[in-house]
């Protein structure tokens, strides 16, 4: 019985998850796609295809090696990972001009990959408020 239950739960969200990335990409405005497309091209094949799926990519810093997991957003959209792939601390950190999504996430990408620390100096922490 929770088997059929558990399916049929997994089938919704799969469907919702359709349902939502069609109405998203269809009043998506033309700059809000630009940027999508500069970060699909910055990704690497895995962080590709974990934000194809997620909408959220992982990166590793450069100077401590940890785990970020950067989610679709412009802001409080960066979560460090414990080592089970968990969110641990969330980071909030942006460029000084407002950028469409796409651009704030590869700038943060960007950032982590080659000086986390400096990063992370000028970020605000938060308690992440979800789990995965």
């Amino acid at each position: 019985m929770f088997g059929m239950i558990f399916q049929f739960q997994k089938a919704c969200v799969g469907r919702w998850r359709l349902l939502r990335n069609y109405y998203r990409e269809l009043f998506r405005s033309e700059r809000e796609r630009r940027g999508i497309k500069l970060l699909r091209e910055w990704l690497s094949a895995e962080q590709l295809a974990q934000f194809e799926k997620h909408e959220c990519f992982e990166v590793t810093g450069c100077q401590s090696g940890k785990r970020y997991r950067i989610r679709y957003g412009t802001a409080a959209n960066v979560y460090e990972l414990d080592q089970y792939g968990h969110p641990k601390f969330g980071w909030c950190f942006v460029p000084n001009e407002p950028l469409v999504p796409g651009d704030v996430m590869l700038a943060q990408k960007i950032a982590l990959e080659t000086d986390e620390l400096r990063a992370l100096a000028v970020a605000k922490s938060f308690r992440p408020i979800w789990t995965d």
